[in-house]
């Protein structure tokens, strides 16, 4: 592993057991930035993206200290259509949003099958739950994965900006795969400093398509549920 990510390590456990109770992914993932500037390092970085409204204010603040590749790796997304327009829409930001250093796009396979296998057995499991657990790790493994064949400093993903997204679970995964592929993880909590405020504001300004679900075909069902019973009870 590289100096980058022995210091990822290193500064995670520092911080991490200053507060065994509660972690500060945002505080750690300032620290790293903040070393890495001192060695006047500008690393590469793997960020997975869920979709490109979440994605907007990551990338804003990340290309400020990072080399970036766009990894669009979301084989749950339902329907197809849905799929193509969310990949066009974070293409389509990409090349629009002003950027300290270059971000460049790979778009992953679309195994829709390979989501469905995971999660098996889970489907009545509500958004949220274990099936969600499963699906971060299936995105992160496949990130980690070609992290890896890239030689890339840092993978992460833009997940943890989102309010309904566990951080404190996506961060264990990402840590437990930073050691099995040896690639470090960038701990990370983009919700925080009013990340997912500013992601909505970017949303707006770029006129993005911003979709009401999270993207799998359980997640719509669950959604488009407590929307009907909402319109129900409106009308009763």
């Amino acid at each position: 592993m590289g100096g980058e990510g022995k210091t990822a390590f290193g500064l995670h456990f520092k911080v991490k057991f200053a507060n065994m109770n509660k972690v500060n992914y945002q505080k750690i993932l300032e620290q790293t930035i903040e070393k890495n500037e001192r060695e006047n390092r500008v690393p590469t970085l793997l960020l997975h993206s869920c979709c490109a409204p979440c994605s907007s204010y990551c990338l804003e603040y990340l290309s400020n200290y990072f080399k970036i590749t766009v990894f669009y790796y979301n084989p749950n997304i339902y329907p197809e259509k849905e799929y193509t327009k969310r990949v066009a829409e974070q293409q389509h930001f990409i090349e629009r949003l002003p950027a300290k250093y270059p971000i460049s796009f790979v778009e992953g396979t679309y195994d829709k099958e390979c989501f469905y296998e995971m999660a098996r057995g889970l489907e009545d499991v509500k958004e949220g739950g274990e099936r969600c657990f499963r699906c971060y790790e299936l995105r992160l493994r496949e990130s980690a994965e070609l992290a890896k064949e890239l030689h890339m400093d840092y993978f992460t993903t833009t997940l943890s900006i989102s309010p309904l997204k566990n951080a404190e679970k996506l961060n264990e995964i990402g840590d437990r795969l930073s050691e099995e592929y040896g690639i470090a993880y960038l701990n990370s909590d983009f919700k925080k400093k009013n990340g997912y405020k500013r992601s909505v504001e970017l949303s707006e300004e770029y006129g993005m398509y911003r979709q009401y679900y999270c993207g799998c075909v359980f997640s719509k069902r669950e959604r488009d549920a407590q929307i009907a019973a909402k319109a129900a009870a409106g009308n009763a």
